[in-house]
């Protein structure tokens, strides 16, 4: 639900900022999802004044331009080439100054320069109205009245008002809040003050010339209807005022008689409806069902068949409208409408909600009835609405206000103890404090005792019907951060370090056993033909047997036997992890490390007749690694080549000065010590030290850019010694905010090319995200790009 702050003070009489009040609001059960600044116009006219043209001569170089003298209130006149064919001396004018910023309605914003247009200097821009966000012409320039104050901010002479929206989360039960009334009611309650409701005693009937006449064959499903005519109004766009009001809440405007009953929906929580009274045949007003099977046609111009339960707004001929939910495609008003019949009703709240779900109708009307709206604001309503359609459309009140109510919804009768309030609040906050939020609540004191209260809740607090939803009032609006926490809890308190070891080890279970990794469990002792070294190996004092004998140094191995042991059972394409410790001994030290090893050899997929299955390479157990670091939000890893006792050759991740990775072919010389015959392709994770950079980093979260990315390729020569992680860090040296992605796509070596020269073919993702980026400062980026790679890796560009 949107709320706009500026609404929301004329219920109110408050100075809180909108972070107090969004603070309040979320502490009273009314949670702020987001919390935006809107201007009425992108960009707010800001820099924008009012001008004077006291000069406006032809170019002496152009036939189309005109260079003219402005006065916007500055100790001199600004002169500004202008090309409108209606710029003419005498004129007040906006203008947009050097440095300022101009918002068109169409395309990307620009900044105001000073420059020379051929050959003139211009020290501004004198606006259209489509060139600043205000309207769509660009016929010319806009002349304002003669009167328009010169020197004054374009701002304060449009009246533009900055607004702020809260975007409440709001609960199935709160369905009283769905209004800027119903917030400001919450938010009153809090300060202690009352509410100011919108003056309807202007309210009165000029005649009784159109009189329609309703009559409600369904009171079980219609409890309430008012209405009321207007005669001689004028359909036409609404004032701009209540074009902001709306928009600032993300409603569109239609027309102003309905933007009105949408104002008035969302002021006061009291869906409306208005009819072309011309369209009513008969002349008269029925509320029912129908048949079974009964097309109508829905203001979105789709043909429904009606239940028989479903509740109607009928004339003499059919159906005009879906009580509470839709309207009719004839019934609606129209350019050509003088005539309006205003309807303001209480629905029953289960029959709006299952014909909205009949017939798949979500509409905001629907949204309010289903839940139950105040079946007492009805009139007040329909008076309100009344006023503002003859304040934006003229007319007259052509009739009485027809009001059926047979039978009146009854307030909540609820008894609560002060027992009770204590006990479940968890601490004694006074009578007189219960008393007064009950009373700010608009909850009725009947009758009070030493144990404590009679009460009537309104109707329109139709969550709270017993006594613990009185209770429960009274705490949110009393303040949940107002309860101190005891001196003794009952309660087992954990203070180790998030996340715990098991919460990231599962996460990295789930990862590899998601892409087809089985996890295996070795036994940590083994046999000394594998150590490196016999010295910092951890022996067994009386082991088992010569094979079992030391304590494992490394999770190679372990890992290798189990392959050798499937492959001689004829499953060659393996993926294996496996979590476990090695241990060492050195400087009469025993130490042990948390490790994860991952494995892989044979092919990628098993083999199908329909395709083909190549082997599993490098590359794909980098991606797994990568994975592993991207799912644990590991990131500026550094990058070395390694080649050592275990692996052919491989890459080393680094963090600081930590080693978080190795990864790489296996030896053949360590292969054939396990009995292993094919490939494999062997990861080593220092879980340990992974898991103590999971523990400071910070999890952010941030929204999807609104602002597209963009990719560019360079080709360059380089000599075969440098790498792409040597480019890939230059890159991200040189560019550290747009930058997004650096990857290399194409590598070539080969007799066409220098001897000691390969080919990288690198792209590059750019993004901003705060604006569009143009050409211009991509240009400049790859620019860049191009010097450092030359300089720093002797990269030779190729076209």
């Amino acid at each position: 639900m949107k709320i706009s702050y500026n609404w929301l003070k004329e219920f109110i009489d408050t100075d809180r900022s909108p972070e107090d009040i969004s603070g309040i609001l979320t502490g009273i059960g009314l949670e702020v999802e987001s919390l935006e600044k809107v201007q009425a116009i992108p960009g707010g006219l800001e820099g924008l004044v009012i001008g004077y043209v006291k000069e406006a001569v032809q170019h002496p170089n152009a036939d189309r331009l005109r260079v003219t003298k402005v006065d916007v209130g500055g100790a001199e006149d600004l002169q500004v080439v202008c090309g409108a064919p209606n710029v003419a001396a005498g004129q007040k004018v906006v203008v947009a100054v050097v440095g300022s910023t101009v918002h068109p309605t169409t395309g990307e914003p620009f900044k105001i320069s000073k420059s020379k247009i051929r050959g003139e200097v211009s020290e501004g821009m004198i606006c259209a109205e489509d060139e600043i966000g205000l309207g769509e012409s660009h016929a010319g320039i806009m002349v304002l009245d003669a009167d328009a104050p010169v020197g004054t901010p374009a701002k304060e002479y449009f009246k533009l008002n900055d607004d702020y929206l809260f975007e409440i989360g709001l609960t199935p039960n709160r369905a009283d809040a769905a209004s800027h009334l119903g917030t400001a009611r919450d938010i009153a309650a809090f300060l202690k003050q009352g509410v100011t409701k919108p003056d309807v005693p202007a309210f009165k009937v000029d005649n009784e010339s159109l009189t329609i006449p309703v009559t409600i064959e369904a009171e079980a499903a219609c409890p309430r209807y008012a209405s009321v005519t207007i005669s001689g109004v004028q359909v036409q766009d609404s004032p701009q005022w209540l074009k902001e009001r709306l928009a600032v809440i993300g409603v569109r405007s239609i027309n102003n008689i309905v933007d009105v009953t949408n104002y008035v929906l969302h002021e006061l929580g009291q869906p409306l409806h208005a009819f072309d009274a011309d369209a009513i045949t008969g002349g008269k007003v029925s509320v029912k069902t129908y048949a079974e099977g009964t097309p109508f046609v829905t203001l979105d111009g789709v043909e429904r068949k009606l239940s028989a339960d479903d509740l109607m707004i009928g004339n003499a001929d059919g159906p005009m409208c879906i009580a509470g939910v839709f309207g009719g495609a004839d019934s609606g008003v129209k350019e050509s409408t003088t005539k309006v019949f205003l309807e303001s009703a209480y629905f029953n709240p289960v029959s709006v909600r299952k014909t909205s779900k009949r017939h798949g109708l979500k509409t905001d009307a629907s949204f309010r009835f289903e839940r139950g709206v105040d079946p007492d604001i009805t009139v007040f309503a329909l008076q309100r609405a009344a006023l503002l359609i003859q304040e934006v459309a003229g007319g007259s009140i052509s009739s009485q206000i027809s009001d059926i109510y047979s039978t009146p919804v009854q307030p909540f009768a609820v008894e609560v103890t002060y027992k009770n309030i204590d006990r479940l609040i968890g601490k004694a906050i006074g009578i007189d404090t219960i008393r007064a939020i009950i009373a700010a609540l608009d909850i009725q004191i009947v009758n009070e005792t030493a144990e404590g209260l009679s009460l009537l809740v309104p109707p329109y607090r139709v969550d709270v019907t017993r006594e613990v939803d009185v209770i429960e009032e009274v705490l949110r609006i009393y303040g949940y951060n107002n309860i101190e926490i005891p001196t003794q809890i009952r309660a087992s308190l954990n203070n180790s370090q998030r996340p715990e070891k098991d919460t990231v080890q599962n996460a990295i279970s789930d990862l590899l056993t998601a892409n087809a990794f089985n996890e295996i469990l070795c036994n940590s002792l083994t046999s000394s033909a594998y150590a490196e070294s016999l010295d910092s190996a951890v022996k067994l004092l009386n082991p088992l047997s010569s094979d079992l004998d030391i304590m494992r140094q490394t999770l190679l191995y372990s890992g290798l036997e189990a392959i050798a042991y499937n492959q001689n059972r004829r499953q060659a394409d393996l993926k294996f992890y496996e979590f476990g410790k090695t241990y060492a001994f050195a400087d009469e030290k025993y130490t042990e490390v948390q490790r994860l090893s991952i494995f892989i050899t044979g092919g990628v997929s098993a083999e199908h007749w329909d395709k083909k299955s190549g082997a599993v390479s490098f590359y794909n157990l980098k991606a797994v690694v990568d994975g592993v670091l991207e799912r644990l939000n590991i990131t500026d890893v550094s990058v070395d080549e390694v080649h050592d006792h275990e692996l052919a050759y491989g890459l080393q991740y680094n963090k600081g000065n930590k080693t978080i990775a190795r990864f790489g072919a296996v030896l053949p010389a360590a292969l054939k010590k396990a009995g292993v015959e094919k490939e494999v392709f062997y990861a080593d994770l220092n879980f340990d030290v992974l898991l103590n950079i999971v523990k400071k980093n910070k999890i952010v979260n941030k929204e999807l850019s609104k602002f597209p990315a963009v990719r560019r390729d360079l080709s360059m020569l380089v000599d075969t010694a440098v790498t792409f992680g040597q480019l890939k860090q230059i890159a991200q040296r040189t560019e550290r905010k747009l930058l997004t992605e650096v990857s290399v796509f194409d590598v070539y070596q080969g007799d066409k090319l220098p001897a000691g020269k390969k080919s990288y073919a690198l792209s590059f993702i750019l993004q901003d995200e705060e604006k569009t980026l143009t050409d211009k400062a991509i240009d400049a980026i790859m620019q860049k790009l191009i010097y450092n790679f030359g300089k720093e890796a002797g990269a030779e560009i190729r076209k």
